[in-house]
């Protein structure tokens, strides 16, 4: 007895997907795509080599090595802090657990600039806290500790919301068969939990790393704009536009731009590596 296979033919577009799809290129394509082209054009309108040069003032390196150190640093505490919020939000029952999940969320919806004012008004100078420290010899507010401090707030939730969903769908049932074989908690975290989890960490800490690359609101109140001290790229950039020097300001721009990109590469790989692990499990 034979069988035959049938596929099925392709649907044929209707003309309101033709429409919607129109509409969504459309949108993305000028949100999008035109401010990038329009971005990579001006680099090179002054040629290659001025712009090596804008790339390469002490400046300017001085502000990219800042940013990209304080973005690592973020990395390494958003995936320590975020993978330990989300375990307690979803392993553990404890009074106020609603509110303290909703908290998660308050950088999402606070303006950077309040997130660094906030911070100023808790850890500046005239504060008690600030005043603390500053006797101790401890500099938060324009300085290293006050960024990190700025972009650990708005970068917080990244991480957690991207392991909590994981972690609320885990069957138990391995972990339960690993304890039951006499492995320590630790083992089974680090054995059993941490490969399933580990895609969504990559995924907040790519997240987290690209944000904390780009900020500029909560920054430029806390760090200020101090040359060679505490001045990121983003607040850099916006100096070189204030002071007209638009091939200056797009030179960092450039490297802010590709280190996203190969960053949302990174991001969509681990996804697609995820999605492939998961259909085969």
């Amino acid at each position: 007895m034979s069988s035959k296979i049938r596929y099925k033919s392709p649907r044929a577009l209707k003309p309101g997907d033709i429409t919607l799809r129109s509409i969504s290129f459309v949108y993305i394509g000028f949100l999008i795509i035109l401010p990038i082209i329009a971005v990579i054009s001006g680099m090179f309108k002054g040629g290659l080599a001025n712009l090596w040069k804008q790339i390469t003032l002490p400046q300017a390196l001085f502000s990219l090595k800042l940013t990209f150190i304080c973005a690592l640093a973020i990395v390494v505490i958003n995936v320590i802090t975020g993978t330990a919020t989300a375990w307690v939000l979803v392993r553990y029952k404890f009074p106020l657990k609603n509110l303290i999940n909703a908290l998660v969320d308050i950088p999402f919806a606070i303006p950077t600039v309040v997130t660094g004012i906030m911070l100023v008004l808790l850890y500046g100078p005239r504060s008690s806290i600030g005043t603390f420290l500053n006797k101790q010899g401890i500099e938060v507010i324009y300085a290293k500790p006050g960024i990190i401090l700025a972009l650990a707030f708005v970068t917080f939730p990244f991480v957690v919301r991207a392991v909590q969903p994981v972690l609320m769908e885990m069957d138990k049932d391995m972990e339960e068969a690993a304890r039951t074989l006499g492995a320590s908690r630790f083992t089974i975290f680090r054995r059993v939990v941490l490969p399933t989890l580990l895609p969504a960490i990559l995924t907040g800490t790519a997240l987290s790393f690209s944000r904390a690359l780009g900020e500029f609101g909560s920054v430029v109140i806390v760090a200020g704009n101090i040359p060679f001290k505490s001045q990121v790229s983003s607040v850099y950039i916006y100096g070189e536009i204030e002071s007209a020097n638009t091939q200056g300001a797009l030179g960092t721009a450039m490297v802010l731009l590709v280190s996203s990109l190969l960053i949302l590469i990174v991001l969509n790989v681990i996804q697609r590596w995820s999605n492939k692990y998961e259909a085969h499990s």
